[in-house]
């Protein structure tokens, strides 16, 4: 059976690496750990020897949960007090999970801003996802209301980008 010591040294020992992944058995006790972002560590217990050193474990685990709920907590207020102010609108949303860019390029003008007036096919922005740059189109016809994203504001999937009053 491991120590809690020696759980936490493979924890740092993945942290410190380029790992993704990591499958450690010995004795009969696996211990799979996952990296879930830069912050986070995962760590799953196969057989209960190990669910003893589980719960401090994932004691450490919950900074970056809480943190991703306050940013699902904040994206839907957005799009909330939009769609609060016209039933009639229409929000554009982000198709993947990525980096919104309102421009093609840093120095290029933004593709659309309040006021502008777009057609179906219109791009109004890129989402980058794995370094592929996604064109997204406007879906409708009519006026920008509002741009709800910033530009390099990381997006997730289905986060209001555009309100658009059809036309």
């Amino acid at each position: 059976m491991l120590k809690v010591q020696e759980i936490k040294e493979l924890i740092r020992a993945m942290d410190q690496s380029s790992l993704d992944e990591m499958k450690f058995e010995q004795e009969g006790t696996k211990i799979i750990l996952k990296k879930q972002t830069a912050e986070a560590v995962a760590v799953q217990a196969a057989p209960a020897p190990v669910a003893a050193a589980a719960p401090q474990q994932e004691a450490q685990a919950p900074k970056p949960v809480e943190q991703a709920e306050t940013v699902k907590a904040e994206s839907p207020s957005k799009g909330e007090k939009s769609e609060a102010a016209d039933a009639n609108l229409h929000t554009i949303t982000s198709p993947m999970v990525g980096t919104f860019y309102s421009s093609p390029s840093p120095d290029s003008d933004p593709y659309v801003k309040s006021g502008d007036t777009v057609e179906e096919e219109s791009v109004v922005c890129i989402v980058e996802a794995m370094k592929l740059m996604n064109e997204i189109e406007a879906e409708v016809k009519g006026k920008i209301v509002e741009v709800l994203a910033q530009n390099g504001e990381l997006v997730e999937y289905g986060q209001p980008l555009f309100v658009v009053e059809p036309s």
